[in-house]
């Protein structure tokens, strides 16, 4: 028990110290690309963390696999340089019970990555898809920047002076929209008011934008007639009720509807969910020979072609999910293949390494 928690401590602490940087790494990322939508008034700042919160089981199914297989690499490469496992060698610890231990956190991990990839990440992944579905189609003017001109799709272009303190009021507001009239001749309206703030109808659900102390232009392209409509208060409805969009992708499909869909795109989709604990307990049959280095090289020797074979397994996989959903790639066969053939590399650097000898 005592050498079973120190090799499980030793594990696990290294793991969380590699998904922490890898983690901070990806989530910066998008939070950066985030960020830039929100400055560029595509998205409101305040749903960022909304969305990064829901991110984060699509992150972690991925990064707590390679962590975890990072995490045995480094523990044991350290106890191999510090003459450890020659110690538990000679006290006869063989590499089948190192294996045995390995796989208790490997249990605990291939359980998180379960439950981040059978239910949480396209729980997540719905949400922030309906959420930014929700933005798009509502034209939100409270995600305008102050000073900037700004496409909100549909021929609708705005701008803004300022927000009030708190910001539910514009001020100095200009929008200009291409319509049609009813003889189906263009038209270009043109609206500048002194202040404007949004409202949502209690009965219909509706959005509506009002402005206050304005002028409407209506301008015709070729015609040197304008119209000009002068108003205290005017309201331009921005959307209908809001409802909630048809999504049926796969990624947003829950793991009981893939499992009794048939078409080929929801079968890649269930089989990769379903591999991707499976792939916890492969790699960890892999690291554990791969972890095995002499003193002199150093416990870092063998960590760019470990991560090259990850590499390898992860792209095999996504392209198996590719060609799946295509039809290129027969959904009975799968991407089971590639998951044996992984399996099988394991149990023959496990042989080899049983062969040399664990401590040589």
């Amino acid at each position: 028990m005592i050498i079973f928690r120190y090799l499980t401590r030793e594990i696990l602490l290294t793991m969380s110290a590699v998904a922490g940087v890898l983690l901070l790494v990806i989530m910066g990322s998008r939070f950066i690309r985030y960020f830039s939508n929100a400055a560029e008034g595509e998205i409101p700042v305040s749903i960022l963390g909304t969305l990064m919160l829901f991110h984060l089981p699509g992150f972690l199914e991925l990064i707590l696999p390679l962590a975890f297989f990072l995490g045995i690499l480094l523990a044991y490469g350290q106890l191999y340089l510090n003459s450890e496992i020659t110690v538990l060698v000679a006290c006869g610890t063989s590499p089948h019970r190192l294996l045995q231990v390995s796989l208790v956190p490997a249990t605990l991990v291939a359980v998180l990555v379960g439950v981040c990839s059978l239910w949480l990440t396209p729980a997540g992944a719905l949400h922030n898809e309906v959420m930014l579905e929700e933005q798009r189609s509502q034209l939100d003017f409270t995600a305008l920047a102050p000073g900037r001109f700004q496409d909100f799709g549909g021929g609708r272009t705005a701008y803004t002076e300022g927000f009030n303190d708190d910001g539910t009021r514009m001020q100095e507001v200009f929008i200009s929209e291409r319509q049609s009239r009813s003889d189906d001749t263009p038209s270009t309206v043109v609206t500048r008011a002194g202040a404007g703030y949004q409202t949502v109808d209690a009965e219909t659900g509706s959005r509506f934008l009002v402005l206050e102390d304005g002028e409407r232009y209506s301008v015709d392209p070729g015609r040197a007639e304008a119209e000009r409509l002068e108003f205290g208060t005017y309201a331009v409805r921005l959307s209908g009720a809001a409802q909630r969009p048809e999504l049926d992708a796969p990624e947003y499909a829950t793991t009981v509807a893939l499992f009794g869909a048939e078409a080929r795109p929801a079968l890649a989709q269930l089989q990769w969910r379903l591999g991707l604990p499976l792939m916890v307990f492969i790699l960890t049959l892999l690291a554990m020979p791969l972890s095995r280095v002499n003193p002199r090289q150093g416990r870092f020797s063998k960590l760019l072609p470990a991560i090259f074979l990850y590499v390898a397994y992860l792209s095999l996989l996504l392209a198996a999910l590719d060609a799946i959903g295509r039809g290129s790639w027969p959904v009975a066969i799968g991407m089971w293949p590639i998951h044996g053939g992984f399996l099988a590399i394991g149990l023959a650097l496990m042989a080899l390494a049983q062969h040399k000898g664990v401590s040589g």
